[in-house]
């Protein structure tokens, strides 16, 4: 039996992950904000500002309705900025199925709250955890709509939720894998942001890959000593949530996150990189939390302080680099 999925939201990567759902099998609507991309993607299956030159599955549909979107959705996916979720969720849930199980394809956390977005989805909604999962690995759009071959993890705290929404969230160019940290799984997504945030500004600087290969791998320690403090599972960051998506987020020009570093190691404003984006760079955003929560725990994260400091135009970008993101005394191990 086709399952019938919502996509809210259609930027690049709602657009995208509609096509890989479609592709797998499912009956899926897109919600898109504005009605004239939601038009283009209903009828001429193409979203020209975010997917220039991508055909889009003929069964796929959209529409600027959300009740249009979620009626009778099994399965409903978030694809918002993470600074929005909140609010979509309050317009949206007299409309949202009860029985639905939602799943966030965002890698951000709120600003002021510093919740990750499943607990939004929890705080919201009223679902329980077991209704809630959570996709995150090396996942940039445009290759993947073009059919390029990777892989995902799906997590929720019940092992039979993550195994359906990996059935749904499956074709012949995009596996999904399953596990039950959400903590860790959603923590990866949002801390390899700004690690990538750090690569793309000594590459801006002009900085060559000896430096961008040590702050990945000193990123990486970063990011399981702030996910391990929060209760996630070590062994989720050297996986696809983690180490994966952070290779691919690092090392890409389409990463966003990679992207917005580069305009500041050039030596543009935050205010200037904002202007040239047309889309979000969620590692920005989840500088300030993440920073909050770490303090939180006591737990040292150099790097994501270097990237805050060159954002709030306190620090030169030249100056960020890997004997700026130790301590003073003599580190062990790698």
């Amino acid at each position: 039996m086709t399952r019938r999925v919502a996509v809210i939201g259609a930027g690049s990567w709602g657009t995208t992950f509609a096509k890989v759902l479609a592709d797998g099998g499912a009956s899926v609507t897109v919600w898109a904000r504005r009605a004239t991309l939601a038009r283009e993607i209903d009828a001429a299956k193409r979203n020209s500002k975010y997917l220039k030159g991508i055909a889009l599955p003929r069964s796929l549909r959209a529409t600027a309705d959300p009740a249009v979107a979620l009626d009778g959705a099994e399965e409903v996916y978030l694809s918002v900025p993470s600074q929005t979720l909140r609010e979509n969720l309050r317009a949206m849930r007299a409309a949202i199925p009860a029985d639905a199980v939602l799943v966030s394809l965002m890698k951000g956390l709120e600003r002021g709250s510093g919740r990750r977005m499943s607990e939004v989805v929890a705080e919201e909604l009223g679902t329980p955890p077991e209704r809630i999962a959570v996709i995150s690995g090396p996942n940039l759009a445009s290759e993947i709509a073009r059919e390029q071959p990777t892989a995902a993890v799906v997590a929720s705290a019940s092992l039979e939720t993550a195994r359906s929404v990996a059935t749904t969230a499956r074709n012949p160019y995009f596996r999904s894998f399953v596990n039950t940290d959400v903590i860790g799984t959603e923590f990866g997504g949002v801390l390899k942001n700004i690690v990538a945030v750090a690569v793309g500004i000594v590459d801006g600087v002009g900085f060559g890959d000896n430096t961008k290969a040590s702050i990945i791998t000193r990123g990486l320690a970063e990011m399981t000593d702030f996910a391990v403090a929060y209760g996630a599972k070590a062994e989720t960051m050297s996986g696809l949530a983690g180490l994966g998506d952070l290779i691919a987020t690092c090392e890409s020009p389409l990463s966003r996150n990679n992207t917005a570093g580069r305009l500041l190691g050039q030596g543009l404003s935050i205010k200037e990189v904002a202007a040239k984006m047309n889309q979000t760079a969620e590692g920005l955003s989840s500088i300030a939390p993440i920073l909050e929560l770490a303090e939180a725990k006591r737990v040292a994260m150099p790097i994501a302080q270097q990237v805050a400091a060159v954002v709030d135009g306190e620090l030169d970008p030249r100056e960020i680099a890997p004997h700026l993101t130790t301590d003073d005394h003599i580190p062990q191990g790698e």
